[in-house]
């Protein structure tokens, strides 16, 4: 059941309560102990404070982020990804389900004092416990993405009111290719027709191309980091759609081309033909109409690409609205840490920024990666956790 008891409206940015019933820290057990039939253990995590780099510089903590979660369940989360990383799915599912019983709970508490004295109170516990609970499932969908980040060994940018001097910025190492490397061949071809649209860097540019610099307004870099996070959630979501029509219209051709061919056995074993041999000319045949050749990543690329085109618009607004109201919430507090003023971290600014073509590719191509782990922490959460509809 998804039970909508919102305070005022939409949910707006930033929006943080106090945890009504708060948890304390939480350790796991020993690698070589059960986890699995046991509840988290609530002793401390100690985490050793130590000199570091500038807060500009990517340190070798994987929460070096511009978004710090605030909720007990992020910080906890953010613990155990820093100290003990093997535990981290589990901690997570653990998180979304008691996150899940303890909203359940004031609900079904609501819903049995209905038409009592204490009707409104629980009514307004539930509605607090509520939005207790969407602010925790923001920060462990955000920790589910850093998660993925860590895990291509890509640092996602600090905040760039710590990057900026004297007007400009520089972010190094640049890491194209593992960011790359998440996409497959037909969905990296349009994301760099993306990278050249929206920034004007040519996929076989050269380095002196790269490295030449640019001016660009702090708010319009903004609104390009946000656009890219939309666009690779709208390739996850239009590739996967595209893979499963694909998938099943593959299905129904072996299904159709066994039935013809089963009908045609006995013919042929009367010329002396055996079953295997009929049976390796059908697959052979399959694999040349699919186009499993030579040409087979650029047959694919223009296919995925005219399948994306021939969308009507209802298709490509399923497929390129956040599905939830956690993910939009999460998009603008990530956007507002990262572009922020630092004081007030709004977005109005009228800053040009000073920077190269290569710093631009950067932020476009981990702002694509974000888009596309967030398509992945959202189906994940909403599967334990029932997220609002946006």
């Amino acid at each position: 059941m998804d039970h909508n008891l919102s305070l005022h409206g939409p949910a707006k940015t930033l929006p943080f309560l106090p945890p009504s019933k708060p948890r304390g820290p939480r350790s796991f057990p020993p690698s070589n102990s059960n986890f699995g039939r046991r509840r988290l253990l609530r002793s401390g995590v100690v985490v050793q404070a130590r000199a570091g780099p500038s807060p500009c510089e990517f340190s070798s903590s994987p929460l070096n982020t511009p978004l710090e979660p605030n909720s007990p369940a992020g910080k906890f989360l953010s613990r155990v990804l820093q100290n003990q990383r093997q535990y981290f799915n589990l901690a997570v599912s653990d998180e979304l389900k008691l996150l899940a019983n303890d909203r359940d709970a004031a609900v079904a508490r609501m819903s049995l004092s209905s038409g009592s004295d204490e009707g409104p109170l629980h009514r307004r516990i539930a509605q607090l416990k509520e939005h207790e609970c969407q602010t925790a499932v923001e920060d462990v969908m955000y920790m589910l993405i850093l998660y993925k980040f860590s895990e291509i060994r890509v640092q996602l940018v600090p905040k760039l009111s710590r990057c900026i001097y004297n007007g400009r910025l520089e972010i190094w190492p640049s890491k194209d290719w593992e960011l790359e490397s998440i996409h497959e061949f037909e969905v990296l071809e349009m994301i760099r027709e993306h990278i050249s649209t929206v920034i004007g860097l040519r996929a076989n540019c050269s380095v002196t191309d790269s490295w030449a610099t640019t001016e660009i307004q702090r708010l319009r870099l903004g609104r390009v980091y946000v656009a890219s996070i939309l666009y690779g959630y709208f390739l996850k979501s239009a590739s996967l759609r595209y893979y499963l029509e694909e998938c099943l219209a593959s299905a129904h051709q072996d299904l159709h081309l066994t039935h013809r061919n089963s009908l045609q056995f006995p013919e042929a074993w009367s010329y002396g033909l055996k079953q295997n041999q009929v049976v390796g000319c059908v697959n052979n045949m399959q694999s040349i109409s699919l186009g499993r050749g030579t040409n087979g990543h650029e047959l694919k690329q223009e296919k995925l690409k005219c399948y994306v085109m021939g969308f009507d618009p209802e298709t490509l607004q399923r497929c390129a609205k956040l599905r939830s109201r956690e993910a939009v919430n999460l998009v603008e507090k990530h956007s507002c840490a990262l572009f922020g003023d630092g004081q007030t971290g709004l977005l109005d600014t009228d800053e040009v920024i000073l920077t190269s073509f290569s710093s631009l590719k950067r932020l476009v191509l981990e702002a694509i990666a974000f888009g596309s782990f967030l398509w992945d922490a959202e189906e994940y959460a909403d599967a334990v956790y029932k997220l609002k509809e946006n």
